[in-house]
């Protein structure tokens, strides 16, 4: 019983399709946007642009710098 289900989860997660992806049957990809000269293909559609998924910056600091006093830094009443 224990081998069938560590199988289960493994055989569905190979049910995807490698194909490429097309809109349905009797259906079209979406309307360009406002201010495009042409409909995006769905690979276009699937890529994050840079404001969607910012690069990291792994930028370590160079110098430190003493933080000057903060005068809103109360402690609780």
């Amino acid at each position: 019983m224990r081998p069938v289900l560590i199988a289960l989860p493994l055989l569905l997660a190979g049910c995807g399709s490698a194909a490429g992806l097309k809109p349905p049957e009797g259906s079209s990809l979406p309307v360009a946007p406002v201010g495009a000269r042409a409909t995006p293909t769905p690979q276009e559609l699937l890529t994050p642009t840079p404001q969607q998924r910012p690069q990291r910056s792994d930028e370590l600091l160079r110098r430190s710098d003493q933080r000057r006093n903060d005068e809103f830094d109360l402690p609780p009443r």
